[in-house]
């Protein structure tokens, strides 16, 4: 075989010039598909301010954009892809992942104002549905819609209507509708201990002492671990032992503060933050000082607006005449999506995405927010903060009753006649808890059944309201406490209907991300409608939800279901 030398003429090409290199980088650069029009990039930079625009603001953005226009127009979405470099179908199913954004075609009529009414289980008791039938005819107006919302966190104030932003509580149809016409839509700042009034009665000092470092960070660690202080978002992990977890890892550390209290039932984040907000922020940056957090996350449900607005006005106060060296704080807003009070949920919408929980491990203590170790906090666990190391971890563990050792902050709602948050030493009965700080049941009431722990965490009937009400005292019964939510039934409800309607709040709630639970939630409550159950198919259901769904939401469904099969089978079978 012959190999023919090289030849001595080579081909050369011009290089591209500048300007040519610069449209190249221009055009691949550009996202693909539909263009923004200049009126609407306009729009939306009024809106956004002056850029770059962080990806994990996405959220924040869609609720300016739905905030201004009531609604997300298809538009302002590609000029916002456009403006933040984010593909179109990623900000649509980001937009389209949370119930308090709609999206609209831009030939639609931008709704007009929107009344929700809460169809929760405590809701519902109070008259939640005959609201529903009565409110469209008498608002009588298109531009006006009445539509059904999950639990609303008002439960105490049972039945609850939104007029825009505006809580109508103890709703009546003549209640709403005059909120309506007075056009009273935005929502009331709450009457709180403000920054001036916390500081005059001795509050960050505890915060100043430990910056100073006239506090060790060890008393302080040791003080939680000693006080027994466990999680009260729900889980129930050791607080002090996931201080010192996460301390351990690697700087930077960030702080993701959880106040998207979304369990039917649940109320007693917003009741707090309402009446003393700093005690919650001296409680967080306590924690921050000691496990050396950088940035600090507060996320809070969309419902609470007013909370959202005090918040606002405090932060600022506190920054303006910080006790010390404060970390990054941000405080971001929800978007109407249960499934981010899971805390891997909660991060992912934290970093502008859909509300989706991640597999684990890695545990968010080791790879959390941005991909740093990151220490999750419910808001009430927070709030202890202050009260433990300052009057001691024994002042914490003192109450109790039982047996159990704490407190427990119960969020009580139902036919009792004192609903609201209700302080008591864990461990306390229902019956107890009904007596002694509920004024006992309605008149014409008779104890029946309750649930312990909100939507997820069972149903139990009369004759076993003995049980200490406290963490691992339920699950030999099939229940848990989560975070205190108690609904109280009477002889004129039906432990299937709060089931069923339980049900139906998980089926609107999944995220999608796992089959178990997407198709488990909606079957069961297709199931549950029966007049006689399926046992053997909601069984099966019960399991495969209970074994592969990725998060305690398709884990903790089945729960209510198992309770009525087995306390309440009078009424299915």
């Amino acid at each position: 075989m012959t190999i023919s030398p090289p030849s001595d003429r080579t081909t050369t090409r011009p290089l591209a010039t500048v300007e040519q290199m610069r449209e190249t980088i221009r055009r691949t650069a550009q996202l693909k598909g539909r263009q923004a029009d200049a009126v609407s990039r306009q729009e939306v930079r009024a809106l956004l301010g002056s850029g770059p625009y962080a990806r994990d603001r996405l959220i924040e953005h869609l609720h300016l954009l739905n905030d201004a226009y009531r609604g997300l127009f298809e538009r302002h979405l590609v000029a916002l892809g456009q403006e933040m470099n984010i593909p179109m179908a990623e900000v649509y199913e980001v937009a389209t992942f949370y119930h308090h954004f709609e999206v609209l075609r831009d030939d639609a009529k931008a709704p007009g104002l929107t009344v929700r009414v809460c169809d929760g289980l405590s809701c519902e008791l109070a008259g939640a549905q005959d609201l529903l039938a009565k409110l469209p005819a008498l608002l009588g107006t298109p531009d006006v819609r009445v539509i059904t919302a999950p639990c609303v966190g008002r439960c105490e104030q049972a039945p609850v209507a939104v007029v825009h932003h505006h809580a109508v509580a103890h709703a009546t149809p003549e209640r709403v509708a005059a909120a309506v016409s007075a056009q009273h839509t935005q929502a009331v700042l709450p009457d709180a201990v403000d920054h001036e009034a916390y500081c005059a009665d001795g509050g960050y000092a505890l915060l100043t002492a430990l910056a100073q470092g006239d506090l060790p960070s060890e008393q302080v660690l040791q003080a939680m671990e000693d006080s027994g202080l466990r999680g009260l978002g729900g889980a129930g992990f050791p607080a002090g032992r996931k201080w010192r977890i996460v301390r351990e890892q690697a700087a930077p550390r960030l702080m993701a503060v959880n106040i998207d209290e979304g369990e039917p039932g649940t109320f007693k984040d917003r009741t707090y933050l309402e009446r003393d907000p700093h005690r919650f922020l001296e409680g967080m940056l306590v924690a921050a000082q000691v496990v050396g957090i950088t940035a600090i996350y507060i996320y809070l449900r969309d419902e609470y607006h007013g909370c959202r607005a005090l918040l606002q006005q405090e932060l600022a106060k506190l920054q303006a005449n910080p006790p010390c060296v404060l970390p990054h704080i941000e405080l971001r807003r929800g978007a109407g999506a249960y499934i981010c009070g899971e805390e891997s949920a909660m991060i992912e919408s934290i970093e502008g995405k859909r509300g989706e929980p991640r597999m684990r491990p890695p545990y968010i203590a080791q790879v959390g927010l941005f991909g740093r170790p990151t220490l999750e906090h419910n808001f009430e666990t927070l709030y202890w903060v202050r009260d433990i190391v300052q009057k001691g971890p024994a002042w914490f563990s003192g109450f109790g009753r039982h047996g159990r050792q704490g407190l427990r902050s119960f969020s009580v709602s139902g036919r009792v006649q004192q609903p609201g948050v209700k302080l008591a030493p864990a461990g306390i009965t229902l019956q107890e808890l009904v007596d002694e700080y509920c004024g006992g049941m309605l008149p014409g009431h008779t104890l029946y059944a309750y649930l312990p722990g909100g939507a997820s965490g069972g149903i139990l009937p009369a004759h076993m309201s003995h049980i200490p009400l406290d963490f691992d005292t339920l699950q030999p019964h099939g229940c848990f406490i989560g975070s205190a939510a108690v609904i109280v039934l009477s002889q004129h409800d039906r432990a299937r209907d709060a089931a069923l309607n339980m049900m139906r709040f998980f089926e609107h709630e999944s995220c999608g991300q796992c089959t178990p639970c997407r198709v488990g939630t909606a079957k069961a409550a297709q199931l549950m409608q029966a007049p006689l159950w399926d046992h053997a198919t909601l069984d099966d259901l019960n399991q495969v939800m209970t074994d592969a769904s990725i998060c305690g939401l398709g884990q903790a469904a089945p729960n209510p279901v198992r309770c009525v099969q087995t306390y309440f089978q009078h009424e299915v079978a």
